[in-house]
């Protein structure tokens, strides 16, 4: 398992955002569901057990505050999901969250990070937007709330790879 909250220097936020922390699977789920009340459903805690079980699966942590995972394919990675605790929203540690995922996608010779977001997910969109996502697709229909109305999802994405 790679459970990564690396201490290394950060560029866009205080060092101390960020720190060794481990979240158990159960932690992680109940979080999870307390920051995503609509699309997508929250994931549960043998989901995240199952998904954290592979290499190619990195989890960040933020305290009890937030964490992100994100899967890295070769020199492509996907965001698969980032969660802030609701009380804890708009200050900062989404970005931080980001930033640290960036620094160790790079380091591990990512070249492209990719996700997607209901269309409806202003706040997401917004945070996507300053981090220097762009959007790149669109699936229709992609998240169900509640069983019955149906989301669209936007495909974003973002160059890691150094520019000439």
């Amino acid at each position: 398992r790679r459970r990564s909250t690396c201490a290394l220097p950060m560029r866009r936020c205080h060092p101390k955002r960020l720190h060794p922390f481990s979240m158990t699977p159960e932690a992680l789920a109940l979080l999870h569901v307390k920051a995503f009340p609509g699309p997508p459903r929250p994931w549960t805690a043998m989901e995240f057990t199952e998904l954290l079980a592979s290499p190619s699966v990195l989890l960040l942590t933020a305290d009890e505050s937030g964490f992100l995972v994100a899967r890295i394919a070769g020199p492509e990675a996907e965001l698969l999901t980032i969660c802030t605790a609701p009380e804890a929203r708009r200050r900062g540690l989404g970005a931080c969250l980001l930033s640290r995922l960036e620094e160790q996608l790079v380091s591990r010779g990512v070249e492209e990070l990719f996700l997607e977001v209901a269309e409806t997910n202003a706040a997401a969109l917004a945070l996507y937007a300053a981090a220097g996502f762009v959007q790149r697709g669109h699936r229709k229909d992609y998240y169900t709330d509640r069983g019955t109305v149906r989301v669209h999802a936007l495909v974003m994405g973002k160059s890691l790879a150094a520019k000439p």
